[in-house]
């Protein structure tokens, strides 16, 4: 079984580095705490469908390659 936090905080600081984005802009761009990007990144918190559009809509990537393993 995919431990999907895992996978999803994995892709988000590969784009995120790739876009070269700081935690705090993706952030800000996203509508969500600092300390919930860096808890995402870790594979610690479980966002909410919402809040991975969100992500996805910042990072300008289609959600499915946010969820790719």
């Amino acid at each position: 079984m995919r431990d999907w936090p895992v996978v999803f905080g994995k892709n988000v600081r590969k784009f995120r580095q790739q876009r070269g984005l700081t935690q705090e802009q993706l952030a800000f761009e996203a509508e969500i705490d600092l300390t919930y990007v860096g808890g995402i990144e870790r594979g610690k918190r479980n966002p909410s469908l919402v809040v991975m559009a969100r992500i996805a809509d910042a990072l300008s990537v289609a959600l499915t390659k946010l969820l790719q393993d």
